[in-house]
Formats: C-alpha cells, structure tokens, sequence
C-alpha cells in the first residue's frame, strides 16, 4: 500500500516534528498500516476542545487537497461546520463523502485515512464516546459517516 503524500505548505513545514512523528506511527507491519489516534497522526488537523473519562471533543479542519494518515475513531457523533467533499479509505476500499453544513451524523468506530476532494475547507466537530457500547459487532463494513439521527 502506498503511504498517504501531505501537500507541503506553511503548517507542515513549520512542523516537522509533526511530519517525523506522522512517518513514525505509519510503520508498516507486513502489508498492513498501523492506524493510531488522529490527533498524533494529524496534530496539525486534530485540536482537542474537551476531554473528560467519558467523552472527547476534537475539532478538525483541512484544506482543498490535504490528506490524513491512517488513523482510528471510537464510536463518535460528527457535526459538520462546513459543507465538504472527502475520500475515506480502509483496507484499499474507498468511499466518497459529501456533507452539508450543519448537519449531525453517528460515526461508528472505524480506522480509515481521508483526502479533501473538494473546493472547500472542511471543519468538523466529532464528540468521540469513551465507553463501550452495549453491544460491539464483530467487525462494521461502515465507511465514513451513517444517516442523521
């Protein structure tokens, strides 16, 4: 699997020890990407809002042509702040997103990387949750985000 290129501009290159720790944590066992919390692979994308024992809140912000490593999410809600286009990746599958602005959506846990394949700046809330579900599945085929409510 080709490791994910970054678009070189003012944040990365006023960061390379965030570009260091990015190649880091996409070590490559076999074949496989290990996928790791997105504020340590995205640090530059992923600011932490809130953070208690039960809950989480992360801000995201990218650009028109940014990419993120392959990183994790719990089970989380996302809120869109602004309209978007982005291409989620996992195990070499992909899905295309477009969202609306405003809009609440149920995330379920997953590992993918992303790439903004729009115009526009996308800037998302996600309330990650910290407990475990009553019931986990074996494994969800969920890329990306589910319908609202």
């Amino acid at each position: 699997m080709a490791r994910p290129t970054f678009r070189a501009d003012e944040r990365a290159a006023s960061r390379p020890e965030a570009q260091a720790r990015r190649e880091a944590l996409e070590s490559t066992v076999g074949s496989a990407v290990v996928a790791a919390d997105p504020t340590d692979t995205d640090p530059d994308n992923y600011k932490v809002l809130f953070e208690n024992e039960r809950v989480r809140v992360l801000e995201y912000r990218d650009r028109p042509g940014d990419r993120t490593s392959p990183h994790r999410h719990p089970d989380s809600v996302m809120f869109t702040l602004s309209a978007f286009e982005r291409r989620l990746t996992h195990d070499g599958e992909h899905r295309d997103v477009k969202l609306d602005s405003g809009r609440a959506n149920w995330l379920a846990a997953q590992e993918h990387s992303g790439e903004n394949i729009g115009s526009t700046e996308t800037h998302v809330l996600f309330v990650e949750l910290k407990e475990p579900p009553a019931h986990r599945p074996e494994r969800t085929s969920e890329l990306g985000p589910g319908s609202g409510s």
